[in-house]
C-alpha cells in the first residue's frame, strides 16, 4: 500500500492547518540519567518549525512567536525539545502535540471587552451604604458635635 501524496494537515481552529511536511523532527540524545543506553541511543527529539514559511497568517505568527517565548529563535523558528519518553516515536508525537497545542492557543481570538456601567439599583445600594456608614460615624461623635 502506498503513502498518500497530498499534504498531511492538522486542522488548527479553521483558519489554517499545520502541514506535517513543514515540521522538521531531528533525533537527538536525551540529557539526564539513563544508564548504558544514554550515550548511544538518540531517543529524544527536537522539533523545528518555521511558521513564516508555512503560510500561516501573519497575525497568528506574531502571537505564536510571542507565546513560544524562549522556544522561538531570532530567525522566527520554533524549537521544541521532547524527551519525556524513553522511545523516539513517542517523543516525536509529544513534540508535534505540543506544537499543535501552541498553534491552537495562538489561533484563539480574544473576546473584546465591552465596558459596562453600574445600573440604577447598584448606584442606590452604594449611596444607601454610604448614608448608613455616615450615620454610624455621626453617632460615634461626642455629644456636642452630634447635631
Amino acid at each position: 500500500m502506498s503513502e498518500p501524496t497530498g499534504p498531511r494537515l492538522i486542522a488548527i481552529g479553521g483558519r489554517f492547518g499545520l502541514d506535517l511536511d513543514r515540521i522538521e523532527l531531528i533525533p537527538i540524545r536525551a540529557s539526564g540519567p539513563g544508564g548504558q543506553n544514554v550515550n548511544k541511543v538518540s531517543s529524544a527529539c527536537e522539533l523545528r518549525f518555521a511558521p513564516l514559511a508555512a503560510g500561516i497568517p501573519e497575525d497568528i505568527v506574531e502571537k505564536l512567536l510571542r507565546l513560544a517565548g524562549t522556544r522561538a529563535s531570532k530567525d522566527g523558528v520554533i524549537v521544541i525539545k521532547a524527551q519525556r519518553f524513553r522511545d523516539l516515536e513517542r517523543n516525536k508525537a509529544d513534540a508535534v502535540e505540543r506544537l499543535t497545542a501552541l498553534c491552537r492557543q495562538a489561533a484563539l481570538r480574544e473576546k473584546k471587552r465591552i465596558p459596562t456601567r453600574p445600573g440604577k439599583a447598584a448606584k442606590e445600594r452604594r449611596l444607601d451604604g454610604k448614608a448608613r456608614d455616615s450615620a454610624v460615624k455621626r453617632l460615634r461623635r461626642s455629644g456636642a458635635e452630634r447635631e
